[in-house]
């Protein structure tokens, strides 16, 4: 069987790291936030080029304090693509906002810029640009219509660790970006962990406080916050496991090339990469008229597959109250029809990636 991601072949390329990390952390006796949360955040606010970054519980969590934190909630709405993970919509429903969708470019998945004005209101507060499957969303055009109409832009930058922009790492370049260390993530915990960033020492300062239970001083609760610090031993995997990240997002794009020259075929709609833009492969997509029958040939030949995402937000049981309908943003629609993620994942043998291209050859005739 070849796996969609393969989590132990990871951690057993670095088992020795990893082992020592977790060990000292639970000699040290710091378990909630402390000096190897502190050491995480200061690596990885180095490696983006950002002023702060604050460990979160979840990326789910990120999106929900960053959006508290510019006091975003009842009554305001928020630009967000019509393709992504629910999340992305789920959140800025929680405090009590509205999402308002944009459809997607068909090739990237990106938000398409081209359709975002159209979609602002005077309720408009922020966008939320969203690097799907690690492809950075064309930022510029964004962050110039955000200045335009007095708008802030949170990244959600889960899925694009490492990548890049003409040039600037995703995650640098709006208000606040959120990140997630879900296991299977191009750095990914040994459970749930997420992060916000911001250059902007205000906004740090009250994701702070929104992380524990709204203190700036211990047990002196300034406002209704939230219990989500990222934990002591997950930042020390992370920690451990960070300095290999560009290496392994230079194998992930090595592998997705290959699969691009391997699998340029008819019948197979390849992922593209903008000439301004470096993917980070977190997922390699591929799209087919006949996905699911792909994906069905390919499980009977031992190979794993999975869609992401089989419903796009707008048509999803809780954004029924806005009233929106199938056709009202094809592209995400017909995304949600036919895209297919194959394996992909640094430790992927040449040998695995070769059964993968031949059956999909194979059942494309």
């Amino acid at each position: 069987m070849i796996s969609l991601v393969d989590l132990t072949a990871q951690y057993h390329s670095i088992k020795e790291e990893i082992d020592a990390a977790v060990l000292a952390t639970l000699e040290s006796g710091h378990f909630i936030l402390g000096p190897q949360v502190l050491k995480f955040e200061e690596s990885i606010a180095t490696y983006l080029g950002v002023k702060h970054a604050i460990g979160l519980a979840s990326g789910t969590d990120a999106l929900v304090i960053a959006l508290r934190a510019l006091n975003i909630g009842e009554g305001d709405e928020v630009v967000i693509p019509a393709y992504t993970f629910f999340a992305t919509a789920g959140t800025v429903m929680s405090v009590g906002a509205k999402p308002v969708f944009v459809d997607v470019d068909p090739q990237s998945y990106q938000i398409d810029v081209n359709k975002i004005k159209s979609a602002i209101t005077p309720k408009t507060k922020a966008i939320i640009p969203v690097h799907l499957y690690g492809h950075p969303a064309d930022m510029n055009p964004i962050l110039a219509i955000a200045r335009e109409n007095n708008l802030k832009v949170i990244e959600d930058n889960a899925q694009g660790f490492g990548a890049e922009y003409f040039g600037r790492k995703t995650g640098s370049l709006g208000d606040i970006a959120c990140l997630s260390f879900f296991p299977t993530k191009n750095l990914g915990a040994f459970g749930d962990a997420g992060m916000v960033l911001t250059n902007d020492p205000a906004l740090a300062e009250r994701m702070r406080m929104l992380r524990t239970h709204g203190w700036k001083k211990k047990y002196y609760s300034e406002e209704v916050g939230y219990n989500s610090r990222l934990d002591a031993l997950q930042a020390a995997i992370l920690q451990a496991k960070f300095p290999y990240v560009d290496s392994w997002n230079d194998k992930r794009r090595e592998l997705a090339h290959r699969y691009n020259e391997h699998l340029a075929t008819p019948g197979i709609i390849l992922p593209v990469e903008c000439e301004w833009a470096k993917h980070v492969y977190h997922l390699y997509i591929i799209r087919s008229a006949k996905r699911d029958e792909l994906q069905a040939f390919l499980k009977q030949k031992g190979i794993a597959s999975e869609v992401y995402y089989p419903l796009p937000p707008h048509l999803s049981v809780p954004c029924r109250t806005y009233g929106y309908k199938e056709g009202d943003f094809p592209h995400a629609e017909l995304a949600a029809h036919e895209t297919l993620a194959l394996p992909l994942y640094p430790e992927l043998t040449l040998e695995q990636q070769d059964e993968v291209i031949a059956a999909v050859k194979e059942f494309v005739g």
